[in-house]
Formats: structure tokens, sequence, C-alpha cells
């Protein structure tokens, strides 16, 4: 705070509007009209309040745009003024999507690191909202507040997502999610299983456990044992421990192995599931249906003595349908809960951090490998962080040889999105709000109201210069 200022000078006062009740109240307070809204210049020394990225109302009522001029009523209908001062990043956002889905008839994976940050949350809606998957990822300030990458990651298209940069860095989880978006889930083992095997499978356990558990030895043989100075307790051995053994649940009765192999069938299977499925649902629920004598050993052996008809389970139709539950008869693992396939990778978008920008440029500087490699040695965490989740993103898009758009500033050996009319144009097409309030295109703004206390234009930037300033954009009205 400036030492001229005290607590008192920006204490809010008691009434924002002329109270109903009362006449006459020292207290009531006019609010000070709003003609300019601005964000905060980082770039010079003091940071101050910036020029270009401002927007004011003219005499006239239209908005004078510090970098793009004079904006029509047509254009700034429907936006607020805050949102305005916005205009370039989200400019740069449609400029740089444009680029990269130039070259696509629909679809496709944008890789953006950077995405809470202005120009890339601008980029991660866009592309959101032409039906482009996005994996994006937040940049470190924002990484570890997780319901914020929450609400950015309720912003992207599915199969899209936000992961925080510590994720990104592991380069080969990074690889996985990404690829999981363009390829859909056949990349995570998601195919069609062969039901034959599985019977087979469940057949073959069934005997095991027939043989290893059988109902006609309920105990042991006395004469394996021996009574050493207990011979008297051989006479009682057999009763007590067959007494001791049935409170557990009983054997499996002899299964013919060729009958079991020949009758029990993937119908079958799918009767006995159904089965199953009502006694431990009757169970867990507590319902009287429950069967305490019910025994799965024994269901099969019945049902391959006289099997039953499919007919009388609701396995075989729709309206049994419960999703990803196993089933001999159909595959559903995905039917009715599929997830859209990304397709294939468009690009990178690079939103420039204070972080990303002192890194690059210090790699950028070494000539050679072992040069770059010492210049990370000298990096702070942070810093070092932001380079190598920035590498999992552009490496990704190299990969699969397409482009890498820099927004927010300017990095080494990248190019800089320059935002056209158009880009302009479409940016304050998505900012318009609707009817409903919503919009194609979202910020998270903190005002401050310098019309009412001109210290909060000072305060305003010295919250801008915090080392993890909070997932919003700070926005100085005046």
């Amino acid at each position: 705070m400036h030492p001229n200022y005290t607590i008192d000078s920006i204490k809010p006062p008691k009434y924002w509007g002329k109270p109903a009740d009362v006449e006459e109240d020292p207290n009531y307070y006019h609010r000070k009209p709003v003609s300019s809204a601005h964000t905060i210049d980082l770039s010079t020394n003091p940071p101050k309040l910036s020029a270009k990225d401002s927007a004011a109302i003219s005499p006239s009522g239209t908005v004078i745009h510090g970098r793009y001029g004079e904006l029509s009523l047509q254009q700034s209908k429907g936006i607020p003024l805050e949102y305005l001062a916005l205009l370039h990043p989200a400019a740069e956002g449609a400029a740089a999507v444009r680029q990269l889905k130039s070259g696509s008839s629909n679809g496709g994976t944008l890789l953006i690191f950077g995405a809470t940050e202005p120009s890339g949350l601008s980029a991660l809606q866009l592309a959101s909202a032409d039906g482009i998957s996005v994996i994006g990822v937040a940049s470190g300030d924002h990484s570890g507040q997780d319901e914020f990458v929450d609400t950015i990651k309720s912003l992207t298209l599915e199969p899209g997502t936000v992961v925080p940069q510590e994720f990104a860095i592991v380069k080969s989880a990074f690889r996985e999610i990404v690829h999981g978006c363009v390829n859909g889930d056949s990349a995570h083992g998601m195919k069609e299983y062969d039901t034959d095997a599985f019977v087979s499978s469940f057949k073959n356990n069934l005997l095991e456990y027939a043989k290893y558990f059988p109902e006609s030895k309920l105990s042991p043989n006395p004469e394996d044992y021996t009574f050493s100075g207990k011979e008297k307790d051989r006479e009682h051995f057999d009763a007590n421990i067959t007494a001791y053994l049935s409170q557990f649940p009983k054997g499996a009765p002899h299964i013919d192995e060729v009958v079991l192999k020949e009758a029990f069938t993937k119908e079958q299977y799918a009767i006995f599931k159904s089965k199953f499925h009502r006694q431990t649902t009757a169970v867990i629920t507590g319902d009287e249906d429950a069967s305490d004598s019910f025994s799965p050993a024994d269901i099969v052996k019945q049902m391959t003595e006289s099997p039953e008809s499919i007919s009388q389970i609701a396995d075989t139709s729709d309206e049994g349908y419960i999703p990803f539950e196993f089933s001999t008869l159909k595959n559903q693992i995905q039917n009715g809960v599929e997830v859209p396939v990304g397709g294939p990778v468009l690009g990178a978008i690079v939103a420039v951090t204070a972080e990303l920008s002192v890194a690059a440029k210090a790699v950028a500087q070494g000539k050679t490998l072992r040069e770059k490699a010492e210049a990370l040695q000298f990096l702070t965490e942070t810093q070092k962080n932001a380079f190598a989740a920035f590498s999992s993103v552009v490496g990704l898009a190299k990969e699969a040889g397409k482009p890498v758009i820099v927004v927010g500033g300017e990095l080494p050996e990248l190019s800089t999105v320059r935002p056209n009319g158009d880009d302009v144009s479409a940016a304050l097409s998505a900012m318009e709000l609707a009817e409903d309030g919503s919009s194609r295109l979202n910020y998270f703004v903190q005002i401050y109201r310098a019309s009412d206390y001109p210290v909060y234009s000072d305060y305003a930037i010295h919250r801008a210069q915090e080392q993890v300033p909070g997932p919003r954009q700070i926005i100085v009205t005046k």
C-alpha cells in the first residue's frame, strides 16, 4: 500500500446507494461512472496500467481499444468493458486456432501449453467451440489449484482435458494421454474381448475348484495324521472336523468334465451370471430373496444336466443394459458410453509465462547440447519445470510434423501469432453475451474499481507482481 494511504481511505462506504428508509445520510455514496478498463503491463519498469490493452468509452459512445482502435457499436454490443480490455489475448487465441485448423477439414487434437493464461485460455475455448479436442497444460502458477484446473477442464470438449504442469513433465505419461485422445479408447486396450476364451477359463477354474473342495470329503482322513499321545482323539476327529467345516459353504459336487465343456455354453454362462447378480444384489440390499444355501457349483451342475432357456433373462435385450457390464453374448464395454476420438494432432499453442520465457532464452543461448544442459542447471526449479512441460508439448507436435505457434509473448526459434481483422472480429463475436448470459469465450476477472478508489490502481499493480497472482486476470476500471 502506498505510504500516503491508510486502511480507512479504501474502506467501502456504508451505503453504495441511497437507502429506501433514509432521507438524508452522510454515508450515502454515489458510485462514479466507469469509462475505461486496463490490464497491468508487467513489461515496463516499474509496472503500470497498460495503454495498449485497454478499452475506453468515447464521447460518442463507441469503445476505443488501445491496440485495435475504435470498435463499432455493433462489435462491442453486449460485451463487458472489462472483457474488451482482454481483446488482444482473445484475438491471439482466435488467430492461433485459425492457423492450426486451416489444414483440417474437421476435428483434430490441439495441444496447448499455458492453457490457464489469457491467450491460452482463449485458444482452448475457441478450439473446443469449433469441435476440436484440446489437451491443455496449466501453467505452473495455477497447476496446484485443483478446483481451478478442474474448472478449465470443464470448458474443453471430450475427449480433451487439462492437466497440471507437473503431469506434463513426465513425458511418457503426457504422451499416453495425448495418444488416448488422438486414437480413442483403443489406445488404452479397450478392445473386444474373446468370450469363448473367457468361458473356457471359467470352466477350467470350476473343475479345479471342484477337485480341491469336493463336497464328498469335507474332512481329511484321520489315518493321514499322527496323534502322538492323543490317540483318544482319533475316534472323534472325523465327526469334529466335519461339524467344524459344516459352518462354511459346502464343497462342489462332482462335475463331469466332458458334460461341462459341451453343455455349459456362452448362453448358459449368461443365465448363470444373471442368477449370481440377483443373489449378490439381494445380499447387499438385505432383500429377503437372498438364499442362504446359494451354491454356484451346484447351480452350474444343474444347468449342465438341464440347460435353461436364454429368453428368461434380460442379458440379450437393451432393456437390461448396464454400462461396462461384462456380457458373453455381446461386447458392451463401449456400447452407449463411447468417448469420441479426438483425431490427429493439429499442432501446439504455447502461451508464454514468465518462467518459460527466462528458461527458453537461457537454453537458446547455448550453442551445443552441453551448453544448453549447463544453462538449465542455473535455472530455478519453477523455470526448469516450465521448460520441461513446454518441451513435452512441443515435442509431440513436432513428432507429428505439425507447427508450434506462440501467443502472449515471444520465444526463440518459434513464430509468434499476429492477429488480423478477422481474428479480432472472431474474438469479439465469441465474447458477446447471449440472452442467457453465456458466451463462447470467458475469463476469470478480478476488478479493482479505481474510479471510486484511486489507491486501487496501485494496489492492483502490486497484486499483479505477486509470484502466484492466482487464477484470474486483474483489470483496473477508471
